[in-house]
C-alpha cells in the first residue's frame, strides 16, 4: 500500500532505504576518492528519519557554521539532495584538490566555492546514479548551489520547499576516515511522497 507521508514509512521501509544509503554513500565516496587521488576509508553510513529540528541538531545546532551543497532532482523523481559539510572536511578537501593551505572560505573566494560545487555535483550525481541503477529510473540533477552559513539557516531551504509534504527527512550520516583523522558529513535525502513511493515500488516494496 503506498504511503502518504514520511511518517508512514516502516522498518521494512527503512531497511531498504538504509541499502540506499549504502550503495549510494558508497559510490560517491569512491568518487571522491578519485578526486583528490587519497584513500579515504568510510565507516557503513547511519540511515534515519529525522525532523527538520533533529537533522539541525545532528548537524551540530541551529548556530554551528557550515557548508550545504544543495541539487534539485528532476526527470522520474522529484526532490532533493544536500551534502553537509563540516568546515575542517571542506578545507582539507580543498588543500588535497588545489594544492593549496586553506584554511578559511570567505565570502569572496569564488574558486573555493566553484571548487565545492563540483565536487558536491560529482559526489551528488554518483549518489543519485546508484539510485537511478538499483531502480531503472531517469533521474536528473540541477547544477549545485552553494552556502555557508548556520546550520539552521541551511536546512530551511529544504524546510520551507518541502514543508508542505512532512517535517521529515532521510538524513545520512558518512564518517570518512584517512590516516590522519576522522571527519563526518551528512546527506540529507529528500524526495516528495510520490517519488519515494516509486522507489519503493521499483525495489518491490508495495
Amino acid at each position: 500500500m503506498a504511503i502518504d507521508s514520511y511518517d508512514n514509512l516502516n522498518s521494512l521501509h527503512m531497511d531498504v532505504l538504509q541499502e540506499i544509503g549504502n550503495i549510494g554513500a558508497g559510490n560517491s565516496i569512491t568518487a571522491l576518492t578519485s578526486m583528490i587521488s587519497t584513500k579515504v576509508d568510510m565507516t557503513p553510513p547511519k540511515v534515519r528519519l529525522l525532523s527538520f529540528a533533529e537533522a539541525v541538531e545532528s548537524s551540530g545546532g541551529a548556530e554551528k557554521v557550515g557548508i550545504g551543497i544543495l541539487l534539485t532532482l528532476s526527470g522520474d523523481i522529484s526532490g532533493m539532495i544536500m551534502f553537509i559539510i563540516e568546515e575542517d572536511f571542506a578545507h582539507k578537501i580543498l588543500n588535497l584538490l588545489m594544492g593549496q593551505n586553506i584554511t578559511e572560505i570567505s565570502d569572496d573566494d569564488e574558486m573555493s566555492k566553484s571548487a565545492l560545487c563540483e565536487i558536491g555535483n560529482i559526489m551528488g550525481g554518483s549518489f543519485i546514479n546508484a539510485i537511478a541503477s538499483m531502480t531503472g529510473m531517469t533521474i536528473e540533477i540541477s547544477t549545485p548551489s552553494f552556502a555557508r552559513d548556520m546550520m539552521g539557516a541551511i536546512l530551511s531551504v529544504p524546510a520551507i520547499v518541502f514543508g508542505q509534504i512532512g517535517d521529515k527527512v532521510l538524513f545520512i550520516e558518512e564518517e570518512f576516515n584517512d590516516e590522519e583523522e576522522s571527519i563526518k558529513s551528512k546527506v540529507a535525502l529528500i524526495p516528495d511522497v510520490e517519488s519515494l513511493n516509486k522507489i519503493l515500488v521499483r525495489l518491490g516494496i508495495e
